[in-house]
């Protein structure tokens, strides 16, 4: 079997031949740029630097050669652009020394200034002629966004203002769907793609970061506040939003039917380290009625699996994700309160598949020890891979810090728990 039918396998509740790996194939199971550096040098390759493939998070590029070096089942189609509003994709590229030190490679339009504090501030769609959008500080390693909210008048909220960016998909970027899809086919790994326009809420896109002028609810805080004070105000965005991206898909299917395995649907985080951020039931009155629509869809027409991401206690949520219809739950935060791997794989593993949960990233991978790092890997392979329903990757991103040990110790509990397989 190859990759492309190992996957295939696992998401369908089947044994397959061997642990699938996702490293780099979403926004959400990606290697921050300093990472992919080191593990560039773990393995032996070419020094050179890396491309900042999603510049809002600086994740690295995991070109082929790293991924046939850490075995790499997966692939991921990302869209043209990225969350700051510039090509990312089909683009030129230019060399940026980061505040770290690190020589990379960022797309044409990833135009930036300095701060007075040292800090870097970064431009909507690369235009400075107006605010920046974006800053890291000096110290940090990714962006945060910048709030860019207007003042409200509650009697001139439109809801059209918060769907700017959710518009009618064009010829040019279905062609560049197309051309995607079709390249990446070929390579026999599995692809999952992250088409856009499908996330209810997700608070890294509120801010409008892609916008020269956002308008609308903007704010994070109003916008969780919103969900109490404004729900008609929400609903009327979701549903026009749900209905655009549906006809959205139903366009891009059309140009790439089943080359695909899995769709991000939507990125909206529902837990803290201890809980949720709202209850259930407003979960089952706001969310799940647009999540059903869109899943149900993807489900009549196509093969994909939908893939949601939520980060979190959402132990109490799972039994409204598969009502829901979605079938991949990441990143499966492990640490967080309720989320033991045992209870989720017995309880929900025969509706659910976990993409994550391999290794804890807040307090394992990045200060646990290479042999601590080795025993929890084997443990959560033991219990997540039975029966298939399991992608290996970490509780979100690599970070930049981590160890390159501890990297070096995960990968080589894979290497092992698939040589028993």
């Amino acid at each position: 079997m190859n990759s492309r039918e190992n996957l295939k396998k696992t998401l369908n509740h089947q044994q397959p031949e061997h642990l699938v790996l996702d490293f780099g194939g979403t926004g959400v199971t990606g290697i921050h740029c300093l990472a992919v550096k080191n593990l560039r040098d773990y393995y032996g390759l070419e020094e050179r630097p890396v491309k900042v493939v999603e510049p809002f998070q600086m994740l690295g590029e995991v070109d082929e050669e790293l991924r046939d070096a850490m075995g790499i089942d997966v692939i991921g189609a990302y869209g043209k652009g990225n969350l700051i509003g510039f090509a990312n994709n089909e683009c030129e590229w230019k060399p940026f020394i980061s505040n770290w030190g690190q020589k990379l490679l960022v797309p044409e339009d990833f135009n930036y200034t300095m701060a007075e504090d040292g800090g870097l501030l970064i431009y909507p769609q690369g235009d400075m002629s107006v605010p920046p959008s974006a800053r890291m500080p000096k110290t940090g390693y990714f962006f945060d966004a910048i709030i860019r909210q207007e003042p409200i008048d509650e009697e001139k909220l439109n809801t059209d203002d918060n769907l700017e960016e959710f518009g009618e998909i064009d010829n040019d970027t279905l062609d560049y769907w197309e051309r995607t899809i079709n390249q990446l086919s070929a390579s026999g790994k599995g692809i999952i793609a992250s088409l856009g326009g499908t996330a209810l809420g997700d608070i890294a896109l509120v801010p409008g970061m892609n916008l020269k002028h956002p308008k609308g609810i903007r704010d994070v805080a109003e916008w969780y506040m919103s969900t109490v004070m404004r729900p008609d105000y929400i609903h009327s965005i979701f549903e026009k939003q749900t209905e655009i991206a549906i006809e959205n898909l139903k366009k891009i299917y059309q140009r790439i039917g089943n080359k695909i395995d899995a769709a991000f649907i939507c990125g909206t985080d529902f837990g803290t380290q201890d809980s949720t951020f709202c209850s259930p039931d407003q979960f089952r009155e706001l969310y799940l009625p647009y999540y059903k629509l869109v899943n149900a869809w993807i489900h009549q027409n196509t093969e994909w699996k939908s893939f949601k991401h939520s980060c979190g206690a959402v132990e109490s949520f799972m039994p409204l994700f598969i009502e829901a219809g979605i079938d991949i739950i990441n990143p499966v935060q492990i640490n967080a309160k309720g989320m033991d791997p045992r209870h989720l794989k017995n309880t929900y593993g025969k509706d659910l598949v976990f993409w994550g949960g391999g290794v804890d990233t807040q307090k394992m991978l990045s200060f646990g020890t290479p042999a601590e790092v080795k025993k929890q890997v084997l443990n959560n392979c033991e219990i997540f891979a039975k029966d298939g329903g399991f992608v290996f990757t970490t509780v979100h991103n690599i970070q930049a810090n981590v160890p390159i040990e501890n990297l070096a110790a995960m990968m080589e509990a894979v290497k092992e728990f698939n040589g028993n397989f």
